[in-house]
């Protein structure tokens, strides 16, 4: 069974919800991202985002914009990648996710990249600008290899959208909270439970919301209405202010830790 799927069901079963972490790879360096990904663990993350630096991200906002800049400088590409995640599964079976543009999957080769990346220890990706229906030349590779694809729905997503992408997802869906791009605030707490709720009405796949998600109080908030808590920007942002200080990896452990305090059933 895939990782993220024993995850997800083991923490049904303990009455739990995910904290599902995003980190940039290569921001500062892979080395950096090999320590926090092991420190993110510690603190409590229950699954594990990276992101694949892109030069023109299409959905991220300026935090993560300037996280891709930082690995891009330090010579992070794709496969090098796979190389750190290769290395990782020598000491952590935490579920890891990639969240790659297409570009970086098409260059790559859909087959070949989609073989790597579950050998190396990749359980699922998340492509932000591939919309499900779009998703054919990845779906085939990525099935026969055992790689789930997860897709987003967004609050103006239509009855019958969601119903398709809850359909073509695996291992979660990906609910985003705001028409925007990340690191907005999260201010329609009362759109997100209305929509989470519709979703899980057509799908028996878990529903993680990310997005606007960036306090220990919007973390346990929504918590109580969702399968997984989806945090990126607010550990990015710590990531940019610690990374050269030697406090890094203390920093973003401090923080996740507060993150699942807050998650915690009462």
């Amino acid at each position: 069974m895939n990782r993220l799927d024993q995850t997800f069901s083991r923490l049904n079963a303990q009455g739990k919800k995910a904290l599902i972490t995003y980190i940039m790879a290569g921001d500062p360096s892979l080395q950096d991202t090999e320590q926090l990904v092991l420190e993110l663990e510690r603190a409590g993350a229950d699954i594990i985002e990276l992101g694949v630096p892109f030069s023109d991200p299409i959905a991220d906002g300026p935090v993560i914009q300037q996280a891709a800049e930082r690995g891009l400088q330090s010579g992070t590409s794709l496969r090098k990648i796979l190389d750190s995640v290769r290395r990782l599964r020598a000491t952590t079976q935490i579920p890891i996710v990639l969240m790659a543009y297409y570009n970086n999957i098409h260059a790559f080769g859909e087959a070949e990249f989609c073989g790597k990346a579950v050998d190396a220890g990749i359980d699922g990706l998340i492509v932000p600008d591939m919309p499900a229906d779009e998703a054919g030349p990845l779906r085939g590779p990525a099935d026969a290899a055992g790689l789930h694809l997860i897709f987003l729905l967004a609050p103006t997503s239509t009855s019958s959208r969601r119903a398709y992408v809850a359909k073509e997802s695996g291992g979660f869906v990906y609910y985003v909270s705001l028409t925007g791009i990340t690191g907005a605030k999260l201010n329609d707490m009362a759109g997100v439970r209305d929509n989470v709720a519709k979703i899980k009405k057509q799908t028996k796949t878990p529903v993680a919301v990310g997005f606007g998600v960036a306090t220990p109080e919007d973390a346990a908030s929504v918590a109580q209405v969702a399968d997984g808590v989806i945090v990126g920007s607010a550990i990015v942002r710590r990531v940019g202010e610690h990374g050269q200080d030697g406090q890094l990896v203390q920093e973003v452990g401090r923080f996740v830790r507060s993150l699942k305090a807050a998650m915690q059933p009462a």
